[in-house]
């Protein structure tokens, strides 16, 4: 099944052996510079490079290879003009996903805009032991696929880096950190990052044992 809602997509990449491989089964990708320190930059880059008009971009990032074309149907249905940023959450079901500070968490307020992102586990529950936390709270976490108003992507890209940035190593306590907003769609859909050996070698194990 592929996504309804994208008009186009680009790979963009700083790697040849990447271009060779998308244009050998008739791909779009653009080569980007190879000193980007973020997907978003990239994102914006590739934007630049693109001829046409969008007025959103989504970000579905390679360390997240299961991302399903519903979840960015999922993401793309929310963009009406008025959104600045989107992103997808969902319910933690698992302690061990709770409580691993690779997974980043979020916290979201009533109309289901980004509070707070996290690799602790928040909110901390006081006076509640920690096996209960998952009967007694909804905590999501984080899937890394985002959507940019075209404007707001070039607004960010511009900005430095931020203490809460660097206090976490999350690029998006920076939009937060000035003002931006971002929201969150909750998704049924579970996705598998791969941001580190460990993660490599458990979807290996979960997919193709």
């Amino acid at each position: 099944m592929k996504a309804r809602y994208l008009n186009d997509i680009v790979v963009a990449t700083d790697d040849e052996r990447i271009q060779t491989h998308v244009r050998s089964f008739g791909g779009k990708v653009v080569m980007t510079s190879p000193d980007h320190k973020s997907g978003t930059d990239r994102c914006y880059e590739a934007l630049v490079k693109n001829s046409g008009e969008f007025d959103y971009v989504v970000n579905i990032q390679g360390d997240e290879p299961f991302i399903q074309p519903e979840q960015i149907d999922e993401l793309a249905a929310i963009l009406n003009g008025d959104i600045q940023l989107g992103t997808l959450v969902k319910p933690i079901d698992d302690p061990e996903v709770l409580f691993n500070e690779n997974v980043p968490k979020a916290i979201l307020n009533n109309k289901n805009d980004v509070l707070y992102f996290s690799r602790q586990t928040i909110p901390f529950l006081r006076g509640v032991p920690e096996n209960e936390w998952l009967l007694r709270h909804r905590y999501y976490k984080h899937i890394g696929i985002y959507a940019y108003r075209a404007d707001i992507l070039a607004a960010i890209t511009r900005l430095e880096v931020s203490p809460l940035e660097k206090a976490e190593a999350l690029e998006q306590l920076r939009w937060l950190e000035n003002g931006f907003s971002i929201r969150a769609v909750v998704t049924r859909y579970e996705s598998h990052g791969v941001d580190t050996p460990d993660d490599l070698t458990t979807v290996t194990k979960k997919f193709l044992s």
